[in-house]
């Protein structure tokens, strides 16, 4: 009976799904456990290979822990809000909410291409999801407890005594009774007010006030500001100081925008990893963009103005090396300050800096530029003037925009300062600056007044005390963490519950909620540079607007998945974002497998949202996520052609176009540089005689002729992408090939002696551009869901990147083929009841052993091996027996469910094994009765001898030097030594 894997999976899919086998229960007796994927962004283009990988390493576990009793919770949804929805609604004009909801449920776009839908892709891979409980981002019914969660921030302020965020009202109590002075918050910079003037105020003034205390609030920012796309960007939507979306280039920009005041919670969200289960190489991703820093703040005085420019420095023991400062270019002070005859380089230099992304600004180490302002600061313990300049390496988002420079102390400074022709100040005792900074905190301070003869350890303490005692500034610790920018100017986002009054903003009442995304007539910016929501008039949004308009931005493409994992819990509640009764039982997620390239956006973003939320008493967990896994990425293997395009002459050059095999690539190094014809290898040779059979004088010129018999090929050469469905294994199909694009039509091809066409190979990243994107959808047609999730497992552990290679998976279909023989003969399914022998006991028990132990210890590869083995020793032993085979199907069904199911109700169980019980190993059954020893003569391993395990070290020599074996090796001489190792080695000494 054959293994119709087609059928069997089609019907236990409509089974769990019309069954509703994975429904997680809110009220359950049995111990929960939350295990959760990064959910996915739906593109039109689907799920490649490389997508379900950590989704089916997810479900092993979700699988595994419902074998072991307890009540799993495994949603799925979509973080469906994002920048690819718009942009394909500016191309076309189709509503993002259309295209979205195709690319997830399928169906065809407006191109008439069949998108087969996220949803559709999934269920054929068989996961155990919770689909009852599918959140959507963009579905105004989620994110209504988004814009709530909004107000939530909004409402509310950082109290550093208590040492949490408080509801707002408890502030204006505050305010009302004694003013701001004896409030300890995390603000803005703010004159302090007393209780009078307070009152004194009227509502738009206190308003404002209160926008400086806010932990959602407005301000002028610097951001990174795309014009192309007439957006701003996060840090991690940019990519070489380009868009990652189009590649456009992206400016830094002083703009009003929201943002989030995730710096109150620095010192937590640092402290807080400390008890997470998650790799030491993410926590440190994290701690360095939190990147915490104690040192001094310290003012210095401009010359000839009333102006200070502020610095924080963890050096201040240095502080008497400082011969310059370098501001950010958009530092408020710069215009000011700079004198008039360097007014036009300064002003040039700000355009060139603000066309920079901040990544760039940070990373380009090389280029050495700057501008001097012309003014001076006064140092403030020496009064000597120091030079004040901009630098596009210093970013007025991040501390205090400035700089002070100690050359002899920090190798930038050195370089800035070389450059500049800067006097270079050397503080550090018995050390030479000559040839770079002195980087190292280990010297001992030098012509630095009250801090000379002292370590830098002890300079700096002494440093940071003279600083408060003269009034000069204070010891201060400072985040390298910055508020995070929270409006896009985009039209496919969560709307803001803000309506604004004189421009000062407003919340929407809690009843009116949702505020949904209006209609608009284009998906663009206004004439005027307005966000595409300005194109909506006040009545065309589902609420009213009390002020003169509603907010126009909308909400960046974190702020959905900042919460999502909340909402699983409770998502069709239509009164609170999750019921206290549902959040208590189902606490945090237990196991979160996602991307690491996530560590400074969402994964930091949901953690701060998880603080807020648990400081207002909303959750009653303050992390999110307890143990993380990040898989690795599935990479494609991209097929590549090796182009010649020779220089033409009045003709097109794709007509004289030359494809070369990559087995000829080396061949074709021969001929690319100066060469003689009767020096080149046989196969080089037969390169250039192809070649130079196409030339037409005149018109085409392969070669460049620098003599009789030397030559060179005169050519730009280049690799193009293939497509990966033209190929078999190496071997390129011409006619595919040719019929893809006209410009193939025509081409040539230098092929193998037997006429193959081979293809180089390049692992790189899966996707369309480079036509090596393979689908799960025609794996599992061609060998079946069971076989495609076995196979991901098997390419190797799970957190390592790894090619994607089709090769090894007929081996993992065979094994499952091999294992459908084990409970069929020719007349169909046969199991018998016998009882089993000791060796079919020992390869089952070893075999739930291992598979529990690696599953355990989330090593997902290993247990696919062990199932492998079982299967080809239970066939060796020609085992049937209901005893092993039952128990088998348990520990196979997390990672091979379909035909785990099929075999289990052919079995007569009338109840998804999904209900089953994980079953224990008996130690008994894998002691071994025996133990197999090398033996060697004089250190040569000659044989192997089966002896019982427990026999004695002199029983085992006896037996070794009695064997037959034995005699012809010691060739009748009696051994000087015999060496036993119980259960290890012997070794015959002669």
């Amino acid at each position: 009976m054959q293994y119709q894997f087609n059928e069997i999976e089609k019907k236990w899919q409509k089974y769990w799904e019309e069954n509703k086998t994975y429904a997680a229960k809110d009220n359950s007796v049995k111990p929960k456990y939350y295990v959760l994927d990064m959910f996915p962004y739906p593109s039109g283009a689907g799920l490649h290979v490389g997508h379900p990988l950590g989704y089916i390493a997810s479900d092993i576990f979700a699988r595994y822990k419902r074998l072991q009793g307890y009540n799993v919770l495994h949603p799925m949804g979509y973080d469906s809000f994002g920048l690819p929805a718009e942009q394909y609604a500016i191309q076309t004009g189709q509503h993002p909410a259309v295209t979205t909801k195709v690319n997830i449920e399928g169906g065809v776009d407006k191109q008439g291409n069949v998108i087969p839908g996220y949803r559709n892709q999934l269920d054929k891979i068989g996961f155990s999801f919770d689909w009852d409980r599918e959140v959507r981002t963009s579905d105004p019914n989620y994110y209504k407890w988004t814009q709530w969660i909004f107000k939530q921030l909004f409402n509310s302020w950082y109290n550093n005594i208590t040492d949490k965020a408080e509801k707002i009202d408890t502030l204006i109590e505050k305010f009302a009774a004694e003013g701001n002075t004896n409030v300890n918050a995390v603000c803005a910079d703010v004159a302090n007010f007393s209780a009078d003037e307070w009152k004194s105020w009227g509502e738009e003034e206190q308003q404002k006030m209160l926008m400086n205390y806010r932990i959602t609030f407005l301000s002028d920012t610097w951001v990174n500001w795309c014009p192309a796309l007439g957006t701003v960007l996060a840090n991690d939507e940019i990519k070489d100081g380009v868009s990652e979306r189009g590649g456009h280039p992206v400016e830094q920009k002083l703009m009003r925008q929201w943002s989030m005041r995730i710096t109150a919670y620095a010192e937590r969200l640092l402290s807080g990893l400390e008890g997470l289960d998650w790799s030491e190489s993410i926590k440190d991703v994290q701690r360095n963009w939190i990147g915490k820093s104690v040192g001094a703040s310290v003012e210095f005085q401009v010359q000839n103005s009333t102006a200070k420019i502020e610095v924080f420095t963890t050096r201040p023991d240095t502080i008497f090396g400082v011969s310059f400062m370098v501001l950010a270019p958009e530092h408020p002070l710069v215009n000011k300050i700079t004198t008039v005859e360097q007014k036009a380089e300064v002003e040039a230099y700000q355009k060139a800096a603000s066309l920079k992304s901040e990544r760039d600004r940070q990373s380009d180490i090389k280029n050495i530029t700057g501008a001097f302002t012309g003014a001076f600061a006064i140092h403030p313990f020496t009064g000597d003037k120091v030079q004040i300049w901009i630098g596009d390496y210093v970013l007025a988002s991040y501390g205090t925009g400035a700089v002070m420079a100690v050359p002899c102390g920090d190798q930038r400074d050195w370089d800035f300062a070389t450059h500049f022709g800067i006097e270079i100040k050397n503080i550090f005792k018995d050390k030479d600056i000559s040839e770079g900074a002195y980087a190292e905190k280990d010297a001992v301070i030098a012509h630095s007044d009250f801090l000379n003869d002292l370590p830098a350890k002890e300079a700096i303490k002494k440093a940071i005390a003279e600083i408060e005692k003269r009034g000069l500034g204070k010891g201060k610790t400072q985040y390298r963490l910055r508020d995070a920018v929270f409006s896009r100017q985009r039209y496919w986002g969560e709307p803001f519950p803000v309506y604004y009054k004189n421009e000062v903003p407003y919340l929407i009442d809690d009843k009116d909620l949702p505020v949904v995304l209006p209609e608009v007539d284009k998906y663009l910016p206004t004439e005027d540079g307005q966000p595409p929501l300005a194109r909506a008039k006040k009545e065309d949004w589902n609420v009213t607007c009390p002020g003169e308009r509603m907010e126009y931005n909308t909400m960046p493409g974190w702020a959905g998945s900042s919460w999502y994992f909340l909402r699983y819990m409770d998502p069709t509640n239509d009164n609170e974002f999750v019921a206290k009764e549902k959040v208590d039982y189902w606490q945090n997620v237990d196991l979160y497998i996602g991307g690491a390239e996530h560590a400074t956006g969402h994964l930091l973003y949901a953690r701060f949202w998880t603080k807020f939320l648990h400081d207002l008493g909303y959750v009653p967990f303050d992390e999110p996520f307890q143990k993380m896994i990040n898989q690795g990425m599935i990479q494609g293997n991209s097929a590549l052609v090796y182009k010649v395009i020779p220089d033409t002459t009045n003709r097109r050059q794709e007509d004289y176009i030359i494809y070369v095999s990559a087995n000829f690539s080396s061949e074709l190094k021969e001929i690319d540089k100066k060469f003689k014809v009767n020096e080149l290898t046989p196969r080089a040779k037969e390169i250039y005689e192809f070649i130079r059979n196409k030339e037409e004088e005149g018109v085409v010129d392969y070669f460049t002729k620098f003599g009789e018999e030397e030559f060179q090929l005169n050519y730009s050469s280049s690799l193009i992408n293939v497509d990966i469905n033209y190929l078999d294994g190496d071997k390129l199909d011409l006619d595919k090939f040719r019929n893809w694009r006209a410009e193939f039509k025509n081409a040539e091809f230098i092929k193998e002696e037997n006429g193959d066409f081979i293809v180089g190979r390049e692992i790189d990243k899966m996707s369309k551009s480079k036509y090596n994107v393979q689908t799960p959808d025609e794996l599992v047609e061609k060998f079946g869901a069971d076989t495609l999730r076995c196979y991901e497992m098997f390419l190797g552990p799970l957190e390592q990147h790894k090619p994607w290679d089709t090769q090894g998976i007929t081996g993992v279909h065979g094994f499952l083929k091999k294992l459908w023989r084990l409970y069929h003969d020719d007349n169909g399914f046969n199991v018998s009841d016998e009882i089993p022998s000791n060796e079919e006991l020992k390869s089952l028990h070893k075999t739930i052993k291992k598979v529990k132990e690696d599953i355990e210890r989330f090593s997902f590869n290993t247990p696919v091996s062990a199932f492998m083995i079982c299967v080809n020793e239970l066939t060796a032993l020609k085992c049937n027996k209901r005893e092993i085979l039952e128990p088998l199907l348990i520990i196979l069904a997390p990672y091979a469910p379909h035909i785990a199911e099929e075999l289990w109700a052919k079995l007569g169980n009338t109840e998804s094994i999904t209900y089953a019980v994980f079953p224990k190993h008996n130690d008994a059954y894998l002691v071994e009765s025996n133990h197999k020893y090398p033996v060697s003569f004089n250190g040569k391993m000659r044989f192997m001898l089966e002896l019982p395990a427990d026999m004695s070290k002199e029983d085992i020599e006896k037996e070794v030097l009695a064997n037959e074996q034995s005699q012809k090796y010691l060739e009748g001489k009696a051994p000087k030594k015999v060496i036993v190792v119980p259960k290890k080695i012997v070794n015959v000494v002669i």
